[in-house]
């Protein structure tokens, strides 16, 4: 009876020695130990060099500034090696807070193993799989079978990824998804950044906007707070009304500005107009652009094309009152009487403004002058500053012209002030009229 009584205190004394012994670590004087606490431990001797520790209820393991929960615990001291059963958590330096069912733990590399149901969080977003190799030395956690991202209204899918705890960027790879209230991203590889909502395209990329607006790029950053985006690699964007395509792109969702650079081509659906250049600088909300750096718009109408170069181009929308514009009278033919009949006018007209060096070219006529105006409403071509317009064999020049056009050929010519035309009659003689006006 004695005997088994000095056996029980024995046991009793060498179980409270460890507890407390693992509630005050040393872990300045070996960082690699793992401490472990719980309501119970039991030693297990595997051979004379390795021994299981398993402590259950309130099991807590912690190894420097990471601490590991779990319903039970059980570590190999030669090894060093932990796994953790149910419920598992682990904070790491109270930064990033990683959750699962199971984890296996190597303290010497301090590389966790988590299996099911795994969640890793870090205040702004939060990582889902069901398998996850999470480096708390570097801070990288990484999964190979499939998981997503949820960072406030953006998920983000993929069957790779590599999350970088210090820098807050998660690199996905294969299938990669990107839903968003405003925008869906469809790609194959994509860096993005939880804290600063920022996507970063590495790959090519497909961006579809709630407007709908679709972007092609492969090489660029989105910002999905404040929809500023900046594309380079030759990339494309477009919708109904309107087509886009450069070498580098700076596009802001909020402003409606696009601008384009680097063998820019801006295409007007509606308008049926195409505008070229180095550097064309758009706006979705006001339906203007300025193009410089060798522009050239290009007027497609009745299978017809009229090219419009100049050092500067622009074109905008005027606004009119939606009212009645024009009268005519047309016959009644069953009353045989004459009636008044009104067409309303546009609600916006469509225009050009040309600065220096302009030059206007179609298969029928050709044209220069400093600068003009061009209208969609009368396709009327107003020239500035010593126009000359050649039509055929005929030379017409002056200080300010209107070149009238119907289905984009010319149909009349009125010229203000020193007016003069000269005709070429053959190959010896030419034609010549002047005066102060000519119509």
């Amino acid at each position: 009876m004695n005997y088994k009584l000095g056996f029980t205190l024995f046991f009793t004394f060498l179980l409270i020695n460890t507890v407390v012994f693992a509630q005050e670590p040393n872990t300045i004087a070996n960082p690699n130990k793992i401490y472990i606490t719980g309501n119970s431990i039991r030693i297990i001797s595997i051979n004379d060099s390795s021994t299981l520790k398993s402590i259950t209820g309130n099991a807590i393991a912690k190894q420097g500034n990471t601490t590991l929960y779990g319903d039970s615990i059980v570590l190999n001291d030669r090894t060093n090696v932990l796994e953790v059963f149910g419920n598992v958590h682990i904070n790491d330096a109270d930064t990033v807070d990683t959750y699962a069912n199971y984890v296996r733990y190597n303290g010497f590399e301090r590389i966790a193993y988590l299996k099911q149901n795994v969640k890793l969080t870090d205040g702004k977003a939060t990582l889902f799989t069901n398998d996850l190799v999470y480096n708390l030395a570097s801070g990288i956690a990484t999964y190979k079978d499939g998981g997503k991202v949820i960072n406030g209204p953006t998920v983000l899918t993929s069957k790779n990824a590599i999350y970088y705890s210090d820098t807050k960027d998660v690199f996905f790879k294969n299938n990669v998804v990107l839903k968003d209230p405003k925008y869906n991203i469809v790609t194959d590889s994509m860096r993005y950044n939880t804290e600063l909502r920022v996507s970063s395209i590495i790959a090519p990329t497909v961006i579809k906007t709630k407007d709908g607006k679709t972007i092609k790029s492969k090489n660029g950053t989105y910002d999905l707070k404040t929809g500023v985006a900046q594309f380079y690699e030759r990339t494309m964007i477009s919708d109904s009304t309107f087509s886009a395509i450069a070498d580098n792109m700076f596009n802001d969702d909020v402003t409606g500005i696009a601008i384009l650079e680097g063998r820019a081509k801006y295409v007007d659906s509606v308008n049926k107009m195409i505008v070229i250049g180095d550097y064309i600088e758009s706006n979705r909300k006001t339906n203007s652009f300025l193009a410089t750096r060798k522009p050239v718009v290009i007027i497609v109408k009745d299978k017809d094309s009229t090219y419009i170069a100049a050092d500067t181009l622009f074109s905008g929308l005027r606004k009119n009152d939606v009212v009645t514009k024009k009268q005519f009278t047309k016959i009644d033919t069953l009353n045989n009487t004459q009636i008044i009949a009104k067409t309303p006018a546009k609600d916006s007209v469509r225009y050009i403004l040309g600065f220096a060096h302009v030059r206007i070219y179609n298969d029928s006529s050709q044209a220069v002058c400093d600068s003009m105006y061009y209208s969609t409403e009368d396709s009327v071509f107003r020239m500035f500053k010593n126009p000359i317009v050649w039509k055929e064999k005929n030379q017409i020049t002056g200080d300010t012209m209107y070149l009238f056009t119907e289905k984009q050929q010319p149909k009349r010519i009125y010229v203000f002030n020193n007016s003069m035309v000269v005709n070429k009659a053959n190959q010896s003689m030419y034609n010549q009229a002047g005066g102060r006006t000519l119509n």
